[in-house]
């Protein structure tokens, strides 16, 4: 690597979370000079047993420019394919158009859950090849237009 004068490169497999943090303002400020507002919105739907409180499952993502992002959703376990990953999938969704939000998108792994996201309406939009089981990784997205439309009409 090639470095102007006045900087230096530190190499580490064991950064700093405050280094990640500084990295990540820097491209903020970039990007709200670019764009504006650049701050996700985050939402969560988190299960948890009523007698000690762990965590159980849930829903998390983020919205932001239009999209919202599923990062994470996990049923509990013994509970998969009764229903509840459908549950958590719909609050995102229904979140995600009372935000306004037109696309509501995801990644699954293959050892996961692609045919649960695809009979739920969404279609993949890009892949990542790689050693198998884990891979390929999907990345899916879903239109909301129509249930947004739909919200938007049941508050007009």
């Amino acid at each position: 690597m090639s470095l102007p004068a006045d900087l230096i490169a530190h190499r580490t497999d064991d950064p700093k979370p405050e280094d990640y943090q500084e990295l990540w303002a820097l491209l903020r400020a970039y990007n709200v000079q670019q764009v504006g507002h650049c701050a996700p919105w985050p939402f969560a739907v988190l299960l948890r047993d009523p007698h000690g409180m762990k965590m159980a499952g849930g829903v998390w993502g983020f919205s932001l420019w239009g999209s919202f992002y599923v990062d994470m959703l996990v049923a509990p376990d013994g509970r998969r394919g009764h229903g509840l990953g459908g549950d958590l999938l719909d609050e995102a969704e229904v979140e995600a158009c009372n935000r306004g939000c037109h696309i509501i998108w995801l990644d699954t792994f293959a050892f996961q859950a692609r045919p649960f996201y695809e009979a739920r309406g969404y279609r993949e939009f890009g892949r990542l090849n790689g050693p198998t089981p884990m891979f390929p990784r999907f990345f899916m997205v879903k239109d909301l237009q129509q249930d947004l439309d739909m919200v938007t009409g049941l508050y007009s």
